[in-house]
């Protein structure tokens, strides 16, 4: 079931919004993955691939981003990068 809250904004336009089942995310202290229910938490991203699961089970669709924040609270995961590239 896709029941988390997922948003990807960068400086020039808010680049994806939507329900997914899970998003894996590149951290400065290691790959974190996402899904409905987790607890409240804010990190730095590094460089990497950022994985959007909209099924579970499912293939991820891989976005490269660069520099920014992640944020995880009750209205689901906001990813604030310096850039993305679809």
């Amino acid at each position: 079931m896709a029941d988390l809250h997922f948003e990807l904004v960068t400086p020039e336009k808010l680049v994806r919004a939507d329900e997914v089942h899970m998003v894996v995310v590149p951290g400065v202290e290691g790959d974190f993955g996402v899904m409905a229910g987790h607890a409240p938490f804010m990190t730095v991203l590094k460089d990497g691939d950022l994985q959007v699961f909209k099924t579970a089970g499912g293939q991820p669709e891989t976005i490269k981003v660069s520099g920014g924040f992640a944020e995880v609270g009750d209205k689901g995961l906001t990813v604030l990068a310096e850039s993305a590239q679809v």
